[in-house]
């Protein structure tokens, strides 16, 4: 699986670059989000916002903690000339009492060596604290405040992070939750550089050098 996307992707530098979860979530998305309201939690470059607009979405709205990120975001957007609105804030506080039919997400889901997320350095695009949940399980517990009646979450994350927890966060909130894709792929760098750490506390078994990013879906009932 390669890039998500056949068009450039300005990234300042402390911005993600979009690389294979997001093209396997972009896959999972571009059926679903025609005519809907779609709301892109931890935009990054924009890839996933671009890529719902594209599909037909009937408005995007793209949010991300970084202010380089919902720089390069909006500056994206424009560059495809795709409209996107772009908001700055942590996961769903700037879009508090709105509501969306289409949520997705690639938070920061690497478990790290500490709990807290790093502010300043370019580790917070990926860090997710000890047991890579940290954004993941604020957002499960978020989403019923942002979705329609007939809404529905896509967030995509390695199995390091454990689907079956995200299932049981989003079933505890009233959604309906599976998982609808899967890819096998290689560590990336920051998976290969926590290899040990990941040994350490039990997520991966000793040698495994391989994840399987997975696409969990969560509906209302």
């Amino acid at each position: 699986m390669g890039t998500p996307f056949d068009v450039l992707l300005i990234r300042p530098p402390g911005v993600y670059r979009a690389q294979s979860d997001t093209a396997l979530l972009t896959e999972v998305l571009r059926d679903r989000v025609r005519g809907r309201q779609v709301l892109d939690v931890g935009a990054g470059t924009g890839a996933l916002a671009i890529a719902a607009a594209r599909a037909g979405a009937a408005s995007v709205t793209a949010v991300d903690l970084s202010r380089r990120s919902a720089a390069a975001t909006w500056l994206n957007s424009r560059l495809h000339r795709v409209p996107v609105t772009v908001r700055c804030g942590d996961l769903l506080a700037p879009v508090r009492g709105r509501r969306f039919d289409v949520v997705v997400a690639n938070p920061p889901y690497v478990p790290a060596a500490t709990q807290d997320p790093a502010r300043y350095r370019m580790a917070r695009c990926w860090d997710g604290g000890h047991d890579g949940r940290l954004l993941l399980d604020r957002l499960c517990a978020g989403l019923p405040d942002v979705l329609t009646d007939d809404g529905t979450a896509l967030i995509v994350h390695s199995e390091v992070c454990g689907e079956q927890a995200t299932i049981a966060a989003m079933e505890a909130v009233g959604l309906d939750a599976r998982v609808i894709a899967r890819a096998e792929l290689p560590f990336g760098p920051v998976m290969r550089a926590r290899a040990a750490l990941l040994e350490g506390r039990g997520l991966i078994v000793a040698g495994q050098r391989t994840e399987e990013i997975v696409v969990v879906a969560g509906a209302r009932r």
